[in-house]
């Protein structure tokens, strides 16, 4: 029934004055004079007829605040809806009276004697003085009844206690006794296992898209799980007067107008704990790895409020990504928030997932989600994390694009809620979005089917919110609130290189500093592409191991220089020494910023590297050379210095003792390597 309907009914009974038994029956008696009622509603008839046919319509006589109503129909043009008129005004008219209608649907016609002990029990139950009975007849129900009553129905048939029956056993655990599941039977055909003999219900409206828009529900909660008729799980994302938008989480096959939806009277949720981890998931935390069931004893909504202030403590511990351009520059601690943002196709996954390598024996719990992704890279990645063994201590959660707009909008809010259960255990968790572009996309395509106003780019107005809330549930906790934290990696993917545009900023505003990957270095070969320049992190040298802060002092300022002289020199062949010495360190800072895939490097190898590069011990090294020889240096390092090495990743200090062994090794290196620069 459409709103419009509902306020003509509101009117006319309203204009009834109280009389509206007289104004029903008067109107009745006009559509059961057949010939005349064809002609009114016929579209061959002008409107001047059908006036002159209203006018002098016996039926009418003595009832003007119905034959104005009538005209006042015709004028709209909708005189054709006077019987859902009617029905809302009857409705109306009972609600008055202290009544109430109820529809009573039955396998077969119920004897009186039934109908009324129905009648007085719904009287009983909603506190009215009377009720109308609509008996409809449904054979699939096989015996008993299902009432239905302003919303709420209670079913006490027989196809009903089966259902129960059927879920309680689909609930059941593989190791309950044949006591437990016979008391589980029991419970389930009585009636008395949980609140499944009443429920508030409502009808769908209209179903296509993933949107179902659905009348009833009054009591309905934003963000609540609803259960259609078909076992598909629906998430409420819009609430008005008349209707709900909810957004499938499932198949809509079998669903139609007038399906029935049920509310279950929680939020949605996903299941968290122990079992998750090394295993892939859908965004509702169902296994997609073909590993068989996730034996999950607790679960979590997918929306909670983030920490606050009080719970929170500043981010102090170094988060290693095993990347020398990040844990040199742009140092992430552990609950910091750190964007990696750039155009496709530039490392930002690359980035991400060396990440996830490097926590191997840190006693962190990666969670990567996959938004929008192609089911072939997120396969790709789980073989790769599985290759590397970081499978063990990772969870990949994965809305592909195949998947609906609903299952990628829910499913970062997902990973959060499975992150936050390690947290509140006091583990550290790092967290991957891979894509909230394509997130906001998703978000987009879900408002504009639900009637939301667009804004800018066609986005609603609530689409900073959308990302806030989901990346502020990052953060380290105080040890009164467990000392966990979560880290969160959130990617964005520009076009064009165009970090002004509205997801871009609004992610940028949110966040902690960002890691911005320019195309033009990925495609000159230097990978990460990290841009120095507009790359930053909020937190810096506060979650810096010592080491690395004290060798990586003037490696941005370096770097800084480095790309203005080469921006000025390009054009020019003829330059001073000193010029010429800047451009060469330059070019050597930026071969040892070179990393391949996969390789994250241990607080000790950066610390040697850093050491060696930024206090000028590399200059006798030619430009060229310089990336194979301190790699090697590195490798030598670790070979027979394996002790400091070892030193230094467990104290993430450089001693002076540290550095004057370094110095005498490299020296005694390039003795042994200096022959074949010459030769």
């Amino acid at each position: 029934m459409s709103e419009a309907t509902e306020r003509y009914a509101a009117a006319l009974f309203g204009a009834a004055q109280g009389d509206a038994g007289a104004v029903r029956a008067a109107a009745d008696a006009l559509m059961a004079d057949t010939q005349r009622w064809n002609v009114l509603v016929s579209a061959a008839t002008t409107d001047a007829e059908k006036k002159e046919l209203l006018a002098g319509a016996p039926q009418l006589d003595g009832q003007d605040a119905l034959k104005a109503f009538l005209q006042l129909l015709l004028e709209k043009g909708h005189l054709d809806a006077l019987p859902e008129i009617l029905t809302e005004f009857s409705r109306l008219a009972l609600n008055a009276r202290g009544g109430m209608e109820c529809v009573m649907t039955c396998a077969r016609q119920p004897d009186e004697a039934t109908q009324e002990a129905v009648r007085k029990a719904a009287c009983k139950l909603r506190g009215a003085q009377n009720v109308v009975l609509q008996i409809k007849i449904d054979p699939s129900l096989l015996g008993g009844f299902v009432l239905d009553i302003d919303g709420v129905t209670y079913d006490r048939s027989v196809k009903g206690r089966l259902d129960r029956l059927a879920r309680g056993m689909e609930t059941a655990h593989g190791d309950d006794t044949l006591d437990q599941l016979a008391a589980q039977m029991k419970d389930a055909l009585s009636g008395s296992a949980g609140d499944t003999m009443a429920t508030e219900t409502g009808r769908v409206l209209e179903i296509g898209d993933g949107i179902a828009n659905v009348s009833g529900l009054r009591h309905a909660v934003y963000g609540e799980r609803v259960e259609f008729e078909n076992g598909t799980a629906g998430l409420i994302l819009d609430l008005r007067r008349k209707r709900t938008g909810v957004v499938l989480l499932g198949s809509a096959e079998g669903l139609t107008e007038g399906s029935l939806v049920r509310r279950t009277g929680r939020p949605a949720d996903v299941p968290v704990g122990e079992a998750l981890i090394g295993r892939t998931v859908d965004a509702l935390g169902r296994p997609i790895d073909g590993l068989g069931p996730i034996n999950c004893t607790e679960t979590r909504p997918i929306e909670h409020e983030a920490p606050g202030v009080v719970s929170r403590e500043p981010v102090t511990q170094p988060m290693q990504t095993g990347i020398l351009a990040i844990d040199s520059m742009v140092p992430i601690g552990r609950g910091q928030r750190e964007l990696i943002i750039g155009d496709r196709q530039t490392g930002k996954t690359s980035i991400a997932t060396d990440a996830i390598l490097n926590q191997k024996g840190q006693d962190m719990i990666c969670i990567y989600v996959a938004i929008g992704q192609k089911a072939s890279t997120v396969a790709r990645l789980r073989e790769t994390l599985k290759k590397h063994g970081a499978l063990a201590y990772s969870i990949i959660v994965s809305a592909p694009a195949g998947e609906g707009a609903s299952m990628q909008y829910i499913a970062p809010y997902a990973g959060a809620a499975m992150g936050e259960y390690f947290m509140s255990k006091g583990k550290d968790v790092l967290i991957v979005y891979d894509d909230l572009s394509k997130h906001a996309v998703a978000y987009r395509t879900l408002s504009l089917l639900l009637r939301r106003s667009p804004g800018r780019e066609a986005y609603p107005g609530d689409v900073f919110y959308l990302h806030s809330r989901l990346l502020e549930r990052a953060c380290r906790l105080t040890k009164e609130y467990g000392g966990g934290s979560m880290t969160a990696l959130p990617i964005v993917e520009t076009q064009a290189g165009d970090v002004s545009a509205y997801i871009p900023t609004n992610v940028i505003s949110i966040t902690d500093g960002q890691i911005y990957l320019e195309s033009g270095l990925f495609f000159s070969g230097q990978r990460p592409a990290v841009n120095v320049g507009l790359s930053v992190s909020r937190v810096g040298g506060a979650a810096q191991t010592r080491a690395i802060k004290k060798t990586a002092g003037t490696l941005r300022i370096d770097l800084a220089r480095y790309r203005e002289l080469e921006v000025f020199t390009q054009f020019s062949s003829d330059l001073d020494a000193e010029t010429r010495q800047a451009l060469d360190h330059g070019k050597r800072m930026m071969s040892l910023l070179r990393q391949p895939l996969c390789s994250p490097m241990s607080v000790a190898r950066q610390a040697v590297i850093l050491y060696i590069a930024t206090n000028g011990l590399l200059s006798d090294v030619p430009v060229e050379k310089s990336a194979a020889f301190v790699q090697d240096f590195a490798d030598l390092m670790e070979r027979e210095q394996a002790d400091l090495m070892e030193e230094i990743n467990e104290t993430g200090a450089l001693s002076g003792t540290a550095t004057e062994q370094i110095r005498t090794t490299l020296q005694s290196y390039k003795e042994q390597v200096s022959a074949t620069w010459k030769a």
